[in-house]
């Protein structure tokens, strides 16, 4: 082994030759790993190197900067990273088998379980472990780190232990007060327990703010039911009677109770398998690399936290990526350098905000500081200048970091603003157009302004989701899409491009804009419409989006104004028109309404009879009901009659409104249940059936931090804790999937309610056709900061009005099958042939379906199930159905 200092730079490593057909090992399966693979891959498709990565944990690369995503949603999938990386047959990934040696003159690696790899070239991406102070008692029972998958689901796992075992919620204590210290004593929190945080710094996030941020945030997150002891460590841990953890003694004489402690004291680089193969190594640890990110081997390179560049190791993902994407230019003959940045950090999933980045404690000779300082809005802002409050050096935000994303890049440029007027409640809006293209505005990715602009002038980008698909910028970890979108709107308006807003070619308005003219116009007709903002007869996009508005405004002014009635009926497309969802062979589905998967027995017998009687496939589905398929047009009728006089009605699974709400048994039935989710879930759904929206609205409800119910990837999800209901908004599956995010914590009933009322109408009035929640909440000025403080508070006064409104559209509600069996015009379009409504044609047969011979119905002359003389219905006046996800 040899060892280096810190600051003796490497020689200048020559650009490797191209690959040709060579051999790469890449040690370590973490997010640096997987983004050297990912990046090869998309940038030499045809080349003929083969590529192995081993992997210490038994699962592939998952996203370890969400990892505390983990306790609301419990599905480790939701961290999955890009996995059709690893169906490309050059690259071969073995999890669960990590490298124990190198032999740097055979060129091979050996494995624990004994495996040579051979390699031409070796990449050590091994990352980091966590270091935990050597204290007495410090491997009891019940003490975890918060580095791995495989940490926080024992951690979980043993909190409900041994909270269940002490019949009261455990204590906890966690021993480090920095960001990750922070982030698992939320963690710990959301799991019902009580928690202390042990810092032995004077101030939390000691290393990334200053004292005075420090005291604001040690504010904010007692404010979270959190305590926080500062300037005192861990001195010892003692036992319970039963063996675990049972007591902390602190360094100043006293103790804590403590049940479950989490250690996070900081990383240290992973090395040893660099240190025994003779690698350089850095005074403070870490493989010394150059700013080819080669070693003192030039057949090895090293990248991420387990790489000493310039005497020190990273802990973030940003340079980790950059050194990735070095190496990939390397080894395809290119010439890139490392370079160490200034960066910036921010505190996620703690539902604290605070941020900071560059000098933040104005070490820089002549520096500055301006602030601002708001204890009663627990606000707290400070930008550190030069002497002539020019040029920015660094800043602390904490309570509001909606600036983060737009200052962080300015980090040693003019800021070209008045520093205290920038940072005043009131404060000067910044330019995006100040954003020198050099500026990198996504330091994950190390995306700069001038890539961005690149994408919607060269690229042809034109929303944000197309920047992201172009540049890879706000895939990570996210805060820097507000500047993404200001960006985009900026670069368009300077070169002159023009994104229509228009709704479709006969209305010029969006529909945010025609949602407000027809409101405030107080039309009620298609015609009076068009007639009054738009020109034609209407098409395929306008007059859906017309019936749904004046169907929602109808229900919300105390008009009924039904989606399906003889009004609004024809403007509907194929699956609203008829009230089910049309299915690739012509026939139909029938999903009743079952609030949180609740049924009957009779109710069941009920649609067994029927899926008896008719022939249809029943299928239970991710909305929690059942689903009925393959009914005929004229069929759906008498099949509503039946479920309609046993108490169900329609779930609506056609229609662009409420499509479920998801939810566990809760505490009336499981252990771990800490409130009725059950109840509540029923309660939401029969409150916001028949919502008429953008786009399909779905919701979920968990009794515990357990998320069975898979809220955080619902529309609107709803969490139970101890005090209450956390709510998060936003979240959606399908093409862009997004976790939803926490909108407001430890609300009763009635608040809860109250926040999902206002959020809900806010969306219905301002989205964009077919925009889902996710999108909308993303794109909104200001983001999920201002909606907050619309939503929860009123800020801008309008919340009582949005209560009204749904208010007023739970009192107008009618279920849709029901009020078309009482009217006979409406009935007649429930015949399979218009010219032939009560005779069938003796030619006609049905397709069976995954072998199943379709009975005849009720009333039903067909017979022959022979699919030899089978042939496609013809459903005259109905046209251009949407295939649509009935979940």
């Amino acid at each position: 082994m040899s060892t280096v200092p810190a600051t003796s730079p490497l020689s200048p490593a020559p650009s490797a030759p191209p690959l040709e057909g060579e051999r790469i090992l890449v040690i370590g399966g973490g997010m640096t790993g997987h983004r050297l693979v990912s990046r090869l891959r998309a940038l030499d498709p045809e080349g003929t190197w083969r590529l192995t990565l081993l992997g210490e944990e038994p699962r592939p690369p998952y996203d370890r900067v969400h990892l505390s995503n983990w306790f609301v949603g419990r599905n480790p999938e939701l961290l999955t990273l890009d996995p059709m990386v690893w169906d490309d047959p050059r690259i071969t990934l073995r999890t669960g088998d990590p490298a124990a040696s190198i032999d740097r003159e055979a060129g091979t690696v050996t494995t624990a379980s004994g495996a040579v790899v051979p390699y031409d070239r070796l990449v050590l991406a091994t990352g980091s472990w966590a270091w935990a102070p050597r204290a007495e008692g410090s491997d009891l029972p019940g003490t975890f780190s918060y580095r791995t998958l495989e940490d926080v689901e024992r951690l979980a796992e043993w909190t409900a232990l041994r909270g269940a075992a002490l019949g009261r919620p455990a204590r906890g204590i966690v021993v480090g007060g920095g960001v990750l210290g922070l982030e698992a004593a939320a963690a710990l929190t959301r799991l019902g327990a009580e928690v202390t945080v042990v810092e032995f710094a004077d101030r939390l996030m000691a290393v990334q703010l200053d004292q005075g941020g420090g005291e604001m945030l040690r504010l904010l997150i007692e404010d979270q039911g959190i305590a926080v002891r500062t300037g005192v460590g861990a001195a010892r841990f003692l036992p319970a009677g039963d063996g675990p953890i049972g007591t902390a003694e602190l360094t100043d004489g006293t103790s804590l109770p403590a049940d479950v402690v989490v250690f996070s004291t900081g990383i240290r680089p992973r090395d040893r398998l660099a240190r025994e193969a003779g690698l350089a190594i850095g005074e403070r640890g870490g493989v010394v690399v150059g700013d080819s990110c080669q070693t003192s081997d030039p057949q090895i390179w090293a990248i991420g936290e387990c790489a000493s560049f310039q005497g020190s190791c990273a802990g973030l993902i940003a340079p980790g990526n950059d050194m990735a994407d070095v190496v990939v230019d390397r080894f395809l003959g290119g010439e890139r350098t490392h370079r160490r940045a200034e960066d910036g950090t921010k505190l996620k999933g703690v539902g604290v905000d605070a941020a900071a980045f560059g000098d933040v404690n104005a070490v820089t000779a002549g520096a500055l500081e301006v602030s601002f300082v708001d204890p009663v809005h627990r606000m707290y802002r400070k930008l550190v200048m030069s002497d002539d409050a020019q040029v920015l050096l660094g800043g602390v935000l904490v309570g509001d970091i909606s600036l983060f994303s737009q200052l962080r890049p300015m980090i040693g440029r003019r800021l070209g603003a008045d520093p205290s007027a920038l940072i005043a409640p009131e404060g000067t809006a910044m330019s995006d157009m100040d954003l020198p293209d050099d500026a990198v505005v996504c330091s994950c990715n190390n995306v700069a302004a001038g890539t961005i602009r690149s994408a919607v002038t060269e690229q042809g980008a034109r929303t944000v989701g197309a920047i992201k698909a172009c540049t890879s910028a706000g895939t990570v970890c996210g805060s820097c899409v507000p500047t993404l979108t200001k960006l985009l709107n900026t670069e368009l308006e300077k070169n002159g491009i023009t994104v229509s807003r228009a709704l479709c070619e006969h209305f010029p308005v969006s529909r945010r804009e025609l949602y407000q003219l027809v409101k405030d116009g107080g039309h009620s007709t298609f015609s009076e419409i068009v007639a009054a903002f738009g020109t034609g007869r209407g098409c395929a996009v306008c007059r859906p989006t017309v019936a749904s508005i004046l169907s929602t405004l109808g229900s919300t002014s105390g008009q009924l104004h039904s989606p399906v009635g003889t009004q609004l009926g024809a403007l509907q497309d194929t699956n609203d028109h008829v009230m089910a969802n049309i299915q690739k062979d012509g026939t139909y589905s029938v999903i009743p309404r079952m609030p949180a998967g609740e049924v009957t027995p009779e109710q069941l017998l009920v649609l067994a009879r029927v899926a008896q009687d008719y022939g249809l496939y029943l299928k239970l589905n991710g909305a929690q009901r059942i689903g009925m398929f393959g009914a005929r047009l004229d069929q759906l009728p008498a099949i509503w009659r039946r479920l309609v006089d046993a108490g169900l009605e329609s779930g609506h699974a056609y229609g662009k409104s409420l499509r479920m709400v998801k939810s566990c048994v809760g505490r009336t039935w499981c252990r771990f249940g800490v409130q009725d989710s059950t109840t509540m879930a029923v309660r939401l759904e029969r409150r916001y059936r028949g919502l008429r929206s953008p786009h399909k609205i779905k919701v979920g409800v968990s009794g515990c931090a357990r998320e069975c119910a898979e809220a955080r990837a619902k529309d609107v999800g709803v969490i139970a804790t101890h005090k209450g209901w956390n709510l998060y908004v936003g979240g959606n599956g399908g093409v862009q999937p997004a976790h939803a995010q926490l909108l407001v914590e430890d609300l009763d009933d009635e608040a809860l309610v109250r926040c999902i009322d206002r959020f809900l109408m806010l969306y219905v009035q301002e989205a964009d056709r077919l925009q889902r929640t996710a999108r909308w909440v993303e794109e909104r000025p200001g983001g999920l900061e201002e909606l907050r403080r619309v939503i929860v508070e009123d800020s801008l006064g309008i919340g009582e009005d949005l209560e009204a409104q749904m208010e007023r559209h739970v009192e107008t509600y009618t279920d849709e099958w029901a009020q078309t069996l009482e009217d006979p015009e409406r009935l007649k379009k429930f015949v399979s042939f218009i010219n032939a409504p009560d005779v069938s044609d003796p030619d006609l047969a049905y397709v069976p379906e995954r072998g199943q011979v379709r009975p005849a119905g009720p009333g039903d002359p067909i017979s022959d199930p022979d699919p030899r003389r089978a042939r496609d219905l013809v459903l005259q006046s109905i046209a251009g159905p949407e295939q649509e996800d009935l979940s």
